[in-house]
């Protein structure tokens, strides 16, 4: 015992002398922050001085935190007490979480803590001053910050305080002081004073602050906002799992106006389960700090229910604006002088989330002028009634459901959490995300039941028995706050009424005694809405619930349910045979009720019936009499009816739209019934119909369908008294010979494959015609609208531009030479075509088709265009192809809206300076042509994505591009020089951001006279393409999104020559290639590989595409090995005749999959084998493989920059002045962190 007690005083004594020699030590080296105690006393608090002595402040130091949001490394000396108090200050009132050297334990490990601090930290700020480099542990703590940006993608921001960026990069002044004297004391070990200079000298050119101008309040203001904004973008967990949502974010912030001193309301609105909360806890988030105080009100609707609700929340929001806890103001407005005018001088942000009523928002946020200039509030709900009021419409923002992509992400997400999803689970994800219809909350809800299944099985027994009504329980709330007659309305759309022409339901509802306004309120409360083509939409997950409340009426109040929809509900009805009068409407598939007989149900006692709607009645065997039915109906709908004609006594006065598509129906009644409010009948493919019924007591009929009648041989002479009909399809009536008068308010007219050979006259005069379709034999002029491939036609009448709402005429194919002058008459033209016509010219007013959006010129003689031309703002594709057309007016430039122009094959030798004004234009094509070059402002055509060149011949040479991603200039021997797009490249940096689509290919195959000037440009833009695309696909795409780009290069650059380009590291004279991979070759930064060939070619046909492929075998300890291929894919579209006669370069890019699961851990070196991918010639033939060969091969790594310099190192790229084969060496470093690749390659 007493050996123990002397043992542990000889640790003690130890212990402390331990401690006295790294005190001396830190108090020599380290910057350390005072405690509370110390902070103000007289110490300066250097890096000389001792800590303070006395446990006073040990209470105050906090213990290290498992992550930080900013770790700070500063010179004690010189801003402990000035800039880095305040900055520190300024970041913790923001709740930044930062780590300063003061959290450590006394008697921890400092340096093991401090650098897991510095690893656990999101953003890394590094403060220069004057004696920074005085310190050894200062830059110890630098190195370190260095190394933690390069291995794990930290943010590093230098702050330089009292000092410049020249001084510390280049190290003079004090730093050059400082350096002398650590030269001296380190002679031994130079290596490591050459790691802290290249540390300074890296730290010095990133992006970072100033003091040199503005005050040092401005400059921490700059900081924390640069922080904040960083901190939101980068690493919010509130942002993550919010899939697709970026745009919806970014249109939020745009309708905030943020920038704006006035004060704005937004409105989110959704259904239920859409993200309306998440996006505004994020836009909350996103902006909370360009606002003096924000407060986000969570659940309104539930939590303004209890008891004093509405008091606490608005006592919550004031104590958040006005900073003081406990704040208790319980009267109906807020009276007191002090509160008001404090708030009115208060910046705030404010989020009401989920408000349901009208009394919560006067009482939270009743009056904006209670808020400080600039200050918003975002209201989100599922009620747009809620907000027309009070906010504008234009920032109304409606949340719309998730796409297919975005869908299957976020599932994927939830289900198998970063895990990758077995091919296996393909199909059987499909079916969830359609099921969940691109609503977030469902697709979450579904993708947490499947985490734990293990197997497909699994998930099949889990789909089947999932509870459907956890989704449902999130939407019923809106449809438990409607009216009695809007939960009918709600429940007959859901059952019955989905993708029905409203203005058609809103009559049968009128009729009912319905009050058809109620679709007004379901649509402002989300439960359904209206398409672009006007019909009914109701989501199919609100749709499903609304199905379930019948199906549940009907099991627990049969007598009260007045709606059959399920089978199994009308199946167990009918065969009690009882025909309940209370029955309203009836949905059933005769072919799912077993042996119920159509004729067995007793329609006809059920006096409220409505609708009747029964399909699939394909068991006509089983009919025996006709179904006798009731005088309420509003809707019938009885597709494949058996029998020959209706019941003689229909007597539906109340009948609004009759469906009896498909059937053996010949008249449908003899008498004339009373159909007064019948508007719509649908008779199509009926093909024993001989007769149209009568219709003349049926004046409001305004849309008949009779197409597919081959047995109908005429139309009603009573026709043009039908004086509401605007819609009359008789296309395929083969035996239709005739057509009478038609009624003046026709709007759509379709009469293609009819036998009708004459018009009547009142054709010409159908002012209101939007659409007419002819016949194709009509061999006589007196035609118009589109009128195809009429051979006859030598020109049109005048009186075709009395038809103003035509939206289509079509021409093509005809004989027709001119154009009435009054052609601009037609104000609602939409489409032109007049491909391979014979017209010349066309007139001055064709400028006045204000609507026109399509222009077809296609073949044709048209040899210039009027100046007017350019007044067709509308115009989004001008089709010349073909065509005799020599020149284009000045005025192409001010077709703003033009997306597509096509003039390959045309006799156009040049183009006017003005295309560089279309900056809405897409796609141009001048293959075929001999044009010589282009113009210079081509550049400016911003959006041009897609520029075909495919032989021309004359083609000497290309100007500066916008940023294309798909060039084609194969065959034009004449190009010699290309000039480099670096300019447009940089600058659209981040285009791929919301861009649909990916692949990029610029071709310059065959150009023979191309010289080393424009192959050195072009492979300069490869670098920066290269660059650009990895780094979207790294940073704006999802796996799921780029899977296809694993395999198949999405960049591929193919031109003359036999040389590898110079930024390859690796490359070797044949087709195979190794390299020694390091320990860390994949880490988080790494993106893909960029690969080059030479193949020799000798008279080589490659038909529609060449394809190269790359088997890349990865090695590793323990006979670790992976596989994987790489395939460059060059397309030539149709032409069959792509012939290669002399050695080319390819240079392309591919992604490798799984990195980031780590599967690639422990591989130590790869092989790359390239080869042609041929396949077997289409007649037979087998392939020369002596005509196709790969000579030379290189490849490099690639590793993206962090954020924060990628900014900068584009600038720097277009700002080289240099030539560009001297700028190869500055592009590699700047744009491939050519080190990363090659650590024994010197920068």
């Amino acid at each position: 015992m007493e050996f123990i007690g002397f043992f542990q005083i000889i640790i003690i004594i130890a212990t402390a002398i331990v401690t006295l020699l790294y005190t001396c030590f830190r108090s020599l080296t380290f910057v350390c922050w005072p405690s509370t105690a110390s902070f103000s006393s007289s110490s300066d608090g250097d890096d000389d001085d001792d800590d303070d002595d006395g446990d006073d402040g040990d209470d105050d130091i906090p213990a290290p935190r498992e992550k930080y949001d900013v770790f700070i490394s500063f010179r004690g000396e010189d801003t402990r007490n000035t800039f880095t108090s305040h900055l520190h200050g300024a970041l913790l009132q923001k709740k930044i979480e930062t780590y300063i050297d003061y959290r450590l334990v006394r008697g921890g490990e400092i340096a093991p803590a401090l650098l897991e601090a510095i690893e656990k930290s999101t953003i890394l700020l590094v403060i220069f001053s004057q004696n920074y480099a005085s310190s050894t542990w200062c830059l110890d703590e630098l190195a370190h910050i260095l190394h933690c940006r390069e291995k794990y993608g930290q943010l590093v921001i230098p702050i330089f305080y009292g000092t410049s960026p020249s001084t510390v990069r280049s190290q003079r002044g004090s730093y050059e002081v400082a350096f002398a004297q650590l030269e001296k004391r380190f002679k031994g070990t130079i290596d490591k004073v050459n790691v802290w200079r290249a540390a300074l000298t890296t730290a010095a050119s990133l992006c970072g602050f100033s003091n040199k101008t503005g005050t040092e309040a401005n400059l921490v203001k700059k900081v924390v906002n640069e922080i904040w904004s960083q901190l939101n973008r980068k690493s919010s967990s509130v942002l993550q799992g919010l899939v697709g949502m970026e745009k919806r974010i970014d249109q939020i912030e745009s309708s905030l106006c943020i920038d704006s001193l006035d004060v704005y309301t937004v409105g989110i609105w959704g259904m239920g389960g859409i993200g309306k909360t998440a996006l505004a806890d994020a836009v909350f988030h996103r902006l909370s700090s360009k606002f003096e105080a924000a407060c986000f009100l969570g659940n309104v609707r539930e939590k303004s229910e209890k008891k004093d609700g509405l008091v606490h929340l608005r006592n919550t929001l004031l104590s958040e604006i006005l900073k003081e806890k406990d704040l208790n103001i319980g009267t109906p407005t807020i009276g007191r002088d002090l509160v008001r005018k404090r708030m009115a001088g208060t910046k705030v942000l404010i989020v009401l989330d989920d408000v349901n009523d009208s009394n919560q928002l006067n009482f939270l946020a009743g009056d904006p002028a209670l808020f400080g200039p600039g200050s918003r509030i975002i209201i989100t709900t599922r009620d747009k009634s809620l907000l027309q009021k009070r906010v504008e419409h234009n920032k109304i923002c409606k949340v719309q459901e998730l796409d297919s992509d975005e869908a299957f992400q976020l599932f994927h997400l939830s289900a198998f959490r970063n895990k990758t999803a077995s091919e296996d689970y393909t199909e059987l994800s499909k079916l969830v995300v359609e099921y969940a219809g691109g609503i977030p909350l469902a697709l979450k809800i579904l993708g947490s039941s499947f985490l734990h299944c293990e197997s497909k099985e699994d998930w099949l027994d889990e789909w089947k028995e999932f509870p459907r009504e956890k989704i449902w329980n999130v939407l019923r709330s809106s449809y438990d706050g409607l009216k009695e007659i809007e939960k009918e309305i709600f429940l007959d759309i859901a059952c019955f009424y989905q993708g029905k022409d409203v203005y058609i339901v809103k009559e049968m509802l009128d009729i009912c005694g319905f009050r058809a306004a109620a679709l007004g309120v379901l649509i402002d409360k989300s439960l359904i809405s209206i398409s672009t083509n006007n019909c009914l939409e109701v989501h199919s997950l609100l749709q499903e619930m609304g199905r379930a409340i019948v199906h549940e009426q009907s099991i627990e109040e049969p007598i009260k349910c007045n709606k059959l929809f399920l089978d199994e509900d009308v199946n167990r009805d009918l065969k009690t045979n009882t025909g309940r009068a209370t029955l309203q409407a009836i949905f059933f598939n005769r072919s799912a009720i077993g042996g119920i007989l159509l004729n067995h149900a007793d329609f006809q006692k059920m006096y409220d019936l409505r609708l009747l709607y029964v399909y699939n009645s394909s068991r006509n065997k089983y009919c025996k009499v006709k179904v006798s039915l009731p005088h309420s109906l509003t809707y019938l709908d009885l597709k494949g009816y058996p029998f020959k004609s209706l019941p003689s006594k229909l007597c539906s006065e109340y009948l609004v739209e009759l469906q009896m598509r498909n059937n053996h129906v010949e008249q449908l009644w003899n008498e004339v019934q009373n159909l007064r409010n019948l508007k719509v009948m649908d008779l199509g493919l009926c093909d024993r119909l001989i007769k149209v019924p009568d219709l003349s007591q049926s004046p409001n009929i305004e849309h008949i369908d009779l197409y597919g009648c081959k047995s109908l041989v005429e139309i009603p002479s009573y026709f043009p008294c039908l004086n509401k009909l605007s819609y009359l399809n008789l296309t395929d009536c083969t035996t239709l010979k005739y057509l009478s008068e038609m009624p003046s308010s026709i709007e759509y007219l379709y009469l293609d494959s009819t036998a009708i050979e004459e018009l009547p006259s009142s054709v010409w005069s159908l002012e209101k015609i939007r659409c007419l379709e002819l016949p194709k034999n009509i061999p006589v002029l007196d035609l118009s609208g589109a009128a195809t491939k009429c051979k006859n036609i030598l020109g049109l009448p005048e009186t075709i531009c009395k038809l103003k709402s035509l939206k289509r005429l079509d021409l093509s194919g005809t004989t027709i030479k001119n154009l009435p002058a009054s052609i601009g008459n037609m104000k609602s033209l939409e489409k032109l075509d007049l491909n391979g016509t014979t017209i010349e010219s066309l007139p001055a007013s064709i400028g006045d088709l204000k609507s026109l959006e399509k222009l077809d010129l296609s073949g044709s003689a048209i040899e210039s265009l009027p100046a007017s031309i350019g007044n067709l703002k509308s115009l989004e594709k001008l089709d010349l192809s073909r065509s005799a057309i020599e020149s284009l007016p000045a005025s192409i430039g001010n077709l703003e809206s033009l997306e597509k122009l096509d003039l390959s094959g045309s006799a156009i030798e040049s183009l006017p300076a003005s295309i560089g004004n279309l900056k809405s234009l897409e796609k141009l094509d001048l293959s075929g042509t001999a044009i010589k070059c282009l113009p210079a402002s081509i550049k400016e055509a911003s959006r041009l994505i897609c520029l075909q060149l495919t032989n021309c011949t004359n083609l000497e040479s290309l100007p500066e591009l916008p940023a294309v991603r798909w060039l084609q200039a194969h065959g034009c021997t004449s190009l010699n020089k290309v000039l480099s797009s670096k300019t447009a490249l940089t600058l659209g940096w981040d285009e791929y951001k919301h861009s649909q689509g990916l692949q990029e290919q610029l071709t310059y195959s065959n150009c023979k006279g191309m010289g080393w000037d424009a192959w050195r440009d072009i492979v300069t833009d490869s670098q920066i393409r290269i660059m650009r695309m990895a780094t979207a696909l790294s940073k704006y795409f999802t796996q799921e999104e780029i899977k296809e780009y694993v395999f198949k290069s999405p960049v591929c650059i193919v031109c003359p020559g036999s040389t590898i380009p110079r930024w390859f590291p690796y490359e070797v004279d044949k087709s195979v290639l190794g390299i020694e991979l390091g320990p860390n070759f994949f880490n988080t930064n790494f993106m893909g590989f960029a690969y080059s060939v030479v193949v020799a070619f000798k008279n080589y046909n490659v038909g529609g595409s060449l394809r190269l492929g790359c088997k890349i075998n990865f090695e590793g300890y323990s006979d670790h090995r992976i596989y994987h291929r790489s395939c460059m894919v060059a397309e030539y579209g149709e032409i069959n005749e792509f012939k290669f006669e002399t050695p080319h370069v390819f240079v392309w890019f591919s992604t490798i999959d799984h990195v980031k699961q780590g599967s690639y851990n422990g591989v130590t070196q790869a092989t790359f084998d390239f080869y042609p991918i041929i396949h077997d010639c289409p007649d037979g033939r087998a392939v020369d493989w002596s005509k196709i060969k790969v000579t030379k091969c290189g490849v490099f790594p690639m590793y993206a920059p962090v954020d924060s310099i990628l900014a900068s190192r584009m600038k720097q790229v277009r700002e080289i002045n240099v030539e560009a084969h001297e700028s190869f060496p500055y592009l590699v470093d700047l744009m491939f962190n050519r080190r990363a690749a090659r650590p024994d390659l010197s920068l």
